[in-house]
């Protein structure tokens, strides 16, 4: 996945905002390596060489260290998709291939892999981490609804954000079987092609009130080739 991004706190000295991000990366590192389990204060401070106490100077709690963890996570992928969504010598079509295209990739790391499906796991025990994953991905599809919003302006809010979900929900449920060391790893560059093939086709062609049942779901029309020599 792409480094964490990580946004210090206002105040503080240098070596305070050095031993913060120090911090971050252990706990990064410690979810990745051994589990949720494993993501104690204690492990994290051990892992960075000082005392359980003296963690509590930079964060107030664990979900207060998880908080600003996801926080540098999508911060991450929000700074890779905003320049994509932003490269106006790309169409909005291509524009959504290169989020698809990117979130697969990502997939396939060994750190995405294991770091979503922990707290996939333990989201349907914490509301915690519930919370903090809907406000993730909320904000995670905001590149995938605007672009859906301009290659199809007609479409309703509500239908687009629905899009939107499915897309996401679409992607991320690839991890399971097509993510790092999975049975279906070696055939995610046929998994990508299907993807950006058929999430431009409905996010082009589908027109009001299909979504919602107001009017009659058609046919999509047959896909376009896909050009030779991608992958």
């Amino acid at each position: 996945m792409a480094d964490l991004k990580i946004v210090p706190r206002q105040g503080g000295y240098a070596r305070g905002k050095d031993v913060f991000e120090q911090i971050l990366r252990a706990a990064f590192a410690l979810l990745v390596e051994h589990g949720w389990n494993a993501l104690t204060l204690r492990r994290i401070a051990s892992r960075c060489g000082l005392k359980a106490g003296n963690l509590n100077y930079y964060f107030s709690s664990k979900e207060d260290l998880v908080r600003e963890l996801l926080n540098a996570i999508i911060n991450s992928y929000e700074e890779s998709f905003d320049a994509i969504k932003e490269d106006r010598r790309s169409t909005a079509e291509q524009r959504l291939e290169g989020i698809v295209r990117l979130i697969l990739e990502d997939i396939t790391t060994k750190e995405t892999t294991r770091i979503f499906t922990e707290l996939w796991a333990m989201a349907n025990h914490d509301t915690f981490v519930q919370d903090r994953l809907d406000e993730m991905y909320q904000r995670g599809r905001a590149a995938i609804n605007e672009l859906i919003a301009e290659i199809n302006p007609v479409l309703p809010v509500e239908e687009r954000e629905t899009l939107a979900v499915f897309f996401a929900a679409s992607l991320e449920g690839l991890t399971i079987f097509a993510g790092h060391d999975k049975p279906w790893r070696d055939r995610m560059p046929w998994l990508e092609r299907i993807a950006t093939t058929s999430f431009v086709q409905l996010a082009r062609n589908m027109k009001p009130g299909e979504i919602s049942g107001a009017t009659r779901l058609e046919p999509l029309t047959a896909f376009r080739p896909l050009r030779a020599g991608r992958d």
